[in-house]
């Protein structure tokens, strides 16, 4: 596959979890304190957000880009 199918192909995902989850969020654990057996530990909160737009122009910028891929392997 070409490069331009894969990163359509890539795009189009991207867009896909956009639409469905309006983003991409983690969880990230972090140790504040250790006193013997006892952990003090609090959760942070990370994300990117894709407002719907993005996540439209990503979805068509990759089927364009898959479309242009095969197209040029005739």
């Amino acid at each position: 596959m070409k490069p331009t199918g894969i990163v359509g192909i890539i795009l189009i995902v991207i867009g896909i979890i956009g639409f469905a989850y309006g983003g991409l969020g983690w969880n990230e654990e972090k140790k504040d304190a250790q006193l013997g057996p006892i952990e003090i530990k609090h959760t942070e909160g990370h994300g990117i957000s894709f407002p719907p737009i993005v996540s439209g122009i990503c979805l068509v910028g990759g089927i364009a880009l898959v479309a242009l891929g095969r197209k040029t392997r005739r």
